[in-house]
């Protein structure tokens, strides 16, 4: 049986749980989690029905939490939040703390990109690269990226992910030269990663937008085939302003594999990089004008 000094400093971690998830449950927006935003939408950042749904936890027992009542909270579900409200390390670690539960997988990497791994797409210019999930939302890009096969700046962040622009922009479409082998794997590729996240709402949700959108995409999804990321190789992509790119792709993974990765794309021969570099200067006069 608990003290009356432990039974109020449980009150008190309670209370701070309560207010934390409250907190981080208003700063991410439905977009940032694949969700429609609506037209009715008061409540600033996420309703808690959103974040029960993204856990697959129910809505009421979410409430009594977000309310600070004494109730049991397993490790699985704390992760399954965590990763519902984007929390980054720390806050997923302080998370754990309050709810006295011992993280079973401490330093997981969440859907954030650090600020060393925005120098470092910084610094790889003109080689283009980004930081995309397995979702393929693009969660980071360098300049070089950012105007490879379109403007990515000039379109709203939840257009920002590869399958849906290699499905539905012109430009991106146009740009892919292997077209019908990039969108046949890339397919492949959501089918094996959506078998982790079946029941989350953003990957549904993802899905009935590029169904709905698309239907040369109902027609390569009902193949059910599956794929695995696979290893690096040379890839073809013809840029509107300096033309055909010859560009090796490199992974480096930033977390559980099948999650988030940096990619790159090194040229592979003289003429790609002297290409990349024209490329870069377009940018950067672009910008220049623009300023």
């Amino acid at each position: 049986m608990m003290t009356t000094g432990q039974a109020a400093h449980h009150d008190v971690r309670r209370g701070e749980l309560a207010a934390f998830l409250r907190s981080r449950r208003e700063r991410v927006v439905p977009e940032q989690v694949g969700l429609p935003r609506g037209r009715r939408r008061r409540t600033p950042g996420l309703r808690r029905e959103e974040v029960a749904q993204l856990s697959a936890v129910g809505v009421t027992w979410y409430t009594w939490l977000e309310q600070g009542r004494d109730i049991h909270v397993s490790a699985q579900v704390l992760d399954a939040i965590a990763r519902a409200l984007l929390l980054d390390p720390n806050e997923r670690e302080h998370l754990f703390t309050l709810a006295g539960v011992a993280d079973p997988a401490p330093g997981t990497e969440c859907a954030t990109v650090s600020d060393p791994i925005r120098t470092m797409l910084r610094q790889l210019e003109p080689i283009p690269a980004c930081v995309q999930n397995s979702r393929y939302d693009l969660l980071a890009y360098n300049r070089t990226y950012g105007n490879l096969l379109c403007d990515l700046d000039s379109l709203a962040p939840q257009e920002r992910n590869c399958m849906w622009l290699a499905f539905t922009h012109p430009g991106w479409e146009q740009g892919l030269v292997d077209r019908e082998e990039v969108i046949r794997a890339m397919a492949a590729k959501f089918r094996s990663a959506m078998a982790e996240h079946i029941a989350e709402p953003a990957w549904k949700h993802m899905l009935g937008r590029l169904q709905e959108a698309s239907p040369e995409f109902r027609e390569i999804w009902e193949r059910h085939e599956v794929m695995r990321t696979t290893p690096g190789r040379t890839k073809r992509f013809l840029n509107t302003h300096v033309g055909l790119l010859h560009l090796d792709y490199q992974i480096m993974w930033l977390g559980p594999r099948q999650g988030p990765r940096m990619i790159t794309y090194v040229p592979a021969d003289a003429e790609s990089r002297a290409r990349l570099e024209r490329l870069q200067e377009l940018t950067l006069a672009r910008q220049v004008a623009a300023a």
